[in-house]
């Protein structure tokens, strides 16, 4: 399949973002780093996987360089691990020159329960509301190129969310960039298998099964 071949899911139903650039996909080596660098608290894997992930994204121009903005966790839950991992990856790529950090961009307004198991209709219902431009970010966001920062895209609903809620803010355009993505048919059996456990929100769902993971 060539650079910008679609498919025929996204041809039958276009997404509103502009793309999805991944480093790799989720399998057992990109787990295993994710679940040290976001449960295990080794935050200087941001550097890695920041790195890893900026080679597949263009340098920015001076001109146009695009607004880097991670999604966003709970303040429950930045409160509980200390760090929001999309942002340390969005410093990264800024360091980078990937693009212009807007760490605070978006903000989580409610805590969420687990999407696992819920179906297509059901995850807009859940995240409905949930995530926010913030109002002291609104004229930086509008008619501006976003990269959309996060560690691991499964599903997609809540990056789905965070790029609607930036486009209506008035965001040019989104392009979604994630350190690992899973692949549809591969891995997401598995990984929705584990989702309808009770996972924490916003949480790698291996760390449900991994002892200290919260």
């Amino acid at each position: 399949m060539g650079h910008q071949a679609q498919c025929a899911p996204c041809l039958a139903n276009p997404p509103k973002h502009s793309g999805i650039v991944a480093a790799t996909i989720y399998n057992d080596a990109s787990r295993k780093l994710i679940l040290t660098f976001k449960h295990g608290g080794k935050i200087a894997l941001a550097g890695l996987l920041g790195r890893l992930l900026a080679a597949r994204l263009p340098d920015a121009g001076d001109d146009n360089a695009p607004l880097l903005v991670p999604v966003p966790l709970h303040r429950w839950r930045l409160w509980q691990r200390g760090f929001n991992q999309s942002g340390l990856i969005a410093q990264e790529l800024a360091r980078r020159g990937k693009g212009e950090l807007l760490v605070d961009g978006l903000v989580r307004r409610k805590r969420t329960p687990s999407l696992g198991g819920l179906g297509a209709k059901a995850r807009r219902k859940t995240l409905a509301g949930a995530i926010g431009v913030r109002p002291s970010r609104v004229a930086r966001i509008k008619g501006r190129d976003i990269v959309l920062v996060d560690d691991v895209l499964t599903s997609g609903a809540t990056s789905d969310a965070c790029v609607q809620t930036l486009l209506k803010g008035g965001a040019r355009s989104v392009t979604i960039a994630c350190f690992a993505r899973v692949i549809e048919g591969e891995f997401d059996s598995s990984v929705e298998r584990m989702l309808q456990k009770s996972e924490p929100e916003n949480t790698t769902p291996e760390a449900i099964t991994t002892p200290g993971a919260t």
